[in-house]
């Protein structure tokens, strides 16, 4: 096997060995790369991020919102292999490192109120947007976007899907959208501290490709927020505030 070779920021190439239909043949393919940044809360070092390298300034943002250290950002800064942000970060910050290699916080989300519907379309549409350049190439990456105003304002992708929530959080914050009035659509799973991510942010509508677990489902019943998963093809699945969804034929 060769070394890898940069393609840019994103992607480097492997040679590898692929079986297909009973035949084996070598290939040359598009992986994707993970960086690890170090995080810094108003000076002070937080942790190290494993990451994919774009929408830093989005990322460090997002997480401080995201886990629920502080409601707005005040300033951000990237410089080589570091995030640092300023915010009026709250007291005390409790890490936990997660079952997915992710850090985490401990903090009790607040209720979601929000006026925002959305049709069974919008959610189709934003099924359908739930991908990136980088994930169509490699498969390596997860994905998120952002919706609001009726449009696709954002999209993501990372190595870790935690990072692509945060980055979408933080492209709203950095850029003055109402997160009240946003639908996150992400490809990655809805256990408890991914819907607490969305909850912390204020963002009342969570759409997955993906599963949920009982804890996040429970969480989102806590906090307000409408959580669709499963959502393919021509398909979804609503846990919790399905009023949101104005057109959802009612059971019979």
């Amino acid at each position: 096997m060769n070394p890898a070779a940069a393609i840019g920021e994103g992607t480097s190439r492997h040679t590898g060995i692929q079986l297909k239909s009973g035949s084996v043949r070598k290939i040359d393919d598009e992986v994707v790369r993970e960086h690890r940044f170090r995080l810094y809360l108003n000076d002070t070092f937080f942790s190290d991020v494993v990451a994919s390298n774009d929408l830093l300034e989005e990322l460090g943002a997002g997480f401080v919102i995201c886990e629920g250290l502080a409601d707005s950002v005040d300033s951000i800064k990237t410089t080589g292999n570091e995030i640092r942000v300023y915010a009026d970060i709250r007291d005390p910050m409790e890490k936990e490192l997660r079952s997915s290699g992710c850090i985490g916080v401990h903090r009790v989300p607040r209720l979601v109120t929000s006026d925002l519907t959305i049709t069974i379309s919008d959610v189709y549409r934003i099924t359908r947007e739930i991908e990136t350049d980088i994930w169509r190439k490699t498969g390596g990456v997860h994905c998120a976007v952002l919706f609001s105003g009726g449009e696709i304002v954002v999209k993501s992708s990372d190595v870790g899907r935690h990072n692509t929530v945060d980055k979408v959080v933080g492209f709203a914050e950095l850029r003055g959208i109402d997160r009240s009035s946003c639908v996150i659509g992400c490809t990655g799973r809805q256990p408890a501290g991914m819907v607490a991510k969305s909850a912390h942010a204020g963002i009342p509508v969570i759409i997955s490709k993906a599963a949920s677990t009982d804890r996040g489902i429970a969480m989102a019943e806590a906090t307000g927020v409408t959580l669709v998963c499963f959502s393919r093809g021509d398909r979804f699945t609503v846990y919790t505030r399905p009023d949101r969804i104005r057109d959802l034929p009612e059971l019979v």
